[in-house]
């Protein structure tokens, strides 16, 4: 059972030199489809309605604006949250494509490791400031991060295209 769970990227093998691609695609998943959700921070003002979660803004955050449960900027802050969390499911696949063709080609795993935490690292910044940076100035470094996650993706593809020529 732990070689299964350390295969699928559940459970960290004891060799620096494995490849860690399932455990970053693993918690990528998590932090686009989970932490950046917008449903906890909605459920938090009280704008989330089951019935149709991806209209919560749409339908009920003006009149919410209105009656005082939330204020302007938080609700700016919400419109974000669901910017960034549709970004971070458009951009997972990218990181999916570098760690498997890469991790496939033979690229070395510190190299596969260390392109796939870049990118996480970056993704987490990428999310907190598109998510709480309103300056229109600071929120260029959003621009900066989300390049900078994409090279990594890049770098892996390279990689790969290298050894696979």
């Amino acid at each position: 059972m732990t070689s299964l769970l350390t295969t699928l990227g559940l459970r960290a093998s004891l060799n620096p030199n494995s490849n860690h691609g399932p455990i970053f695609l693993t918690f990528n998943f998590i932090l686009a489809y989970g932490i950046f959700s917008s449903r906890t921070l909605k459920q938090w003002y009280g704008l989330d309605h089951q019935v149709s979660p991806r209209e919560d803004l749409t339908k009920y955050s003006e009149a919410a604006v209105r009656e005082g449960k939330i204020t302007r900027r938080q609700l700016d802050m919400l419109k974000r949250n669901e910017s960034a969390h549709a970004n971070a499911v458009e951009n997972f696949p990218l990181l999916v494509a570098g760690v498997l063709f890469a991790s496939l080609a033979g690229v070395p795993a510190r190299r596969v490791n260390a392109a796939a935490l870049s990118y996480t690292v970056a993704r987490v910044v990428y999310g907190a400031v598109y998510i709480f940076v309103d300056h229109p100035t600071w929120s260029q470094v959003r621009g900066l991060v989300w390049w900078w996650g994409n090279v990594s993706c890049f770098f892996l593809l390279w990689k790969a295209g290298e050894l696979l020529a």
